[in-house]
């Protein structure tokens, strides 16, 4: 029986039982953290025997014989360059390997056409006064965060279940001032929608008004998956090879969720044009990035099976807990309509949305309960959901048996704040 069709009597009963639950949990001064996608500790093991594979009694060349210890090489080497153009599904001329974070060359490519034309005859986008970026939601955070930093107004576009409403995404390209648009499109974060094969095409044949509008395709769970199915997504560039937009997209990814966190290798791909403009800041900012690592990654992988069977090892570890979040939420919180949520089949995330007006509740009550989740809104630009009810779970870094104490505690809270809603709107 949902909440809604509950009587007042039986919601100040079900609120005195949640709020003596409520209190015995309090009491057991819990300490856990849900907060960031990071990988657990079973996982960052994984990648252990890479820590050996470069040491003072090997050689540290690359396959052209260029020593990997000494300056050179911006744009990366040869064989990290095929290895994340496996990843890509582009070629390797395509490829730019950079440090660790794929986060950071995103807001180098933003700073780049800040000062930078990159289109000839265009303004810098620093220029633009009222420039704007297209934000799908519920999207990530920090992609928000880079773009509020740079002045761009966000336009919020709306995620459907074969990614964004295309629909207003072709009316809204009709400005001029908008730049470009945010995409995560295998395994998103946080819902864990894959684009369809419409939406890449229908992204791939925008004309914006704008010249220089591009789409930053942040493949961040390309390999992420979460099941045996074989979540298949259509390749960005051949799409915008036959519709004559090769310059539309520039594609981002990272082994910080594959190897470690701090040490992985983080790469881009785009067109010569836009990769012109950007490797001529690059030479500006550094000689070169950690060859070394790149070394070790392509040592410790020698080919893209190998990366892929490694993901596998992830997958077994990650599912069980993927599983206990899913369970939970049919369990204990899903009969009482009080939530909505994608099963997801890859990525790092569970978005669930709570009943409105009640998520900055649920997750302050999770954490008076000693449970950290990532903060209410946070999936909007300007931490703003204008229904409150989006929240994303990241069930990766506790142990399975933390997390089982934290869906516990969230369950109870979701509830807790359901009932009290009611109850004051039926005052």
């Amino acid at each position: 029986m949902f909440y809604k069709d509950y009587t007042k009597e039986q919601l100040k009963e079900e609120f005195e039982k949640l709020t003596k639950e409520l209190e015995e949990i309090k009491n057991l001064k819990l300490s856990l953290n849900m907060s960031r996608g990071v990988p657990c500790q079973e996982q960052l093991e994984l990648s252990r025997s890479m820590l050996d594979i470069i040491n003072s009694s090997v050689q540290c060349q690359t396959i052209d014989g260029q020593d990997c210890r000494n300056y050179g090489i911006m744009d990366g080497i040869p064989s990290c360059k095929a290895l994340m153009a496996q990843m890509m599904s582009v070629s390797p001329d395509m490829v730019m390997v950079g440090g660790n974070s794929s986060l950071n060359m995103m807001f180098d490519t933003i700073a780049t056409f800040m000062t930078t034309p990159v289109v000839e005859g265009e303004k810098p986008w620093y220029e633009v006064k009222n420039r704007k970026f297209l934000c799908p939601v519920p999207g990530y955070d920090r992609h928000f965060g880079i773009t509020e930093y740079f002045g761009f107004e966000m336009i919020t576009v709306p995620m459907t279940e074969n990614g964004p409403d295309m629909d207003i995404v072709e009316e809204l390209v009709k400005d001029d001032s908008v730049k470009g648009i945010w995409c995560v499109p295998k395994y998103s974060n946080p819902q864990g929608i894959t684009y369809s094969d419409e939406t890449v095409k229908r992204l791939a044949q925008l004309k914006p008004a704008a010249k220089d509008f591009r789409i930053m395709w942040d493949n961040a769970y390309v390999i992420h998956d979460l099941t045996e199915e074989e979540v298949s997504l259509l390749n960005i560039f051949e799409e915008c090879k036959k519709a004559d937009n090769i310059d539309l997209p520039i594609q981002f990814c990272s082994t910080s969720k594959i190897t470690f966190p701090g040490s992985g290798v983080a790469a881009m791909a785009a067109s010569s044009n836009n990769m012109k403009v950007i490797k001529n800041k690059y030479k500006f900012q550094t000689i070169g990035f950690d060859k070394i690592n790149m070394l070790r990654h392509v040592r410790f992988f020698k080919d893209f099976d190998g990366m892929k069977a490694h993901m596998k090892k992830h997958r077994a570890i990650l599912k069980p807990r993927f599983d206990m979040v899913v369970e939970n939420i049919k369990n204990n919180i899903e009969e009482y309509g009080i939530i909505t949520y994608l099963e997801p089949k890859g990525g790092y995330f569970v978005s669930v949305d709570v009943m409105e007006g009640t998520a900055k509740r649920v997750v302050a009550l999770c954490k008076e309960a000693g449970v950290i989740l990532t903060g209410a809104g946070a999936t909007y630009p300007y931490s703003n959901d204008p229904k409150d009810s989006n929240i994303r779970i990241a069930p990766t870094a506790p142990s399975v048996a933390d997390l089982s104490k934290a869906m516990y505690v969230f369950s109870v809270c979701c509830k807790y704040a359901a009932v009290e809603k009611l109850l004051n709107t039926n005052a």
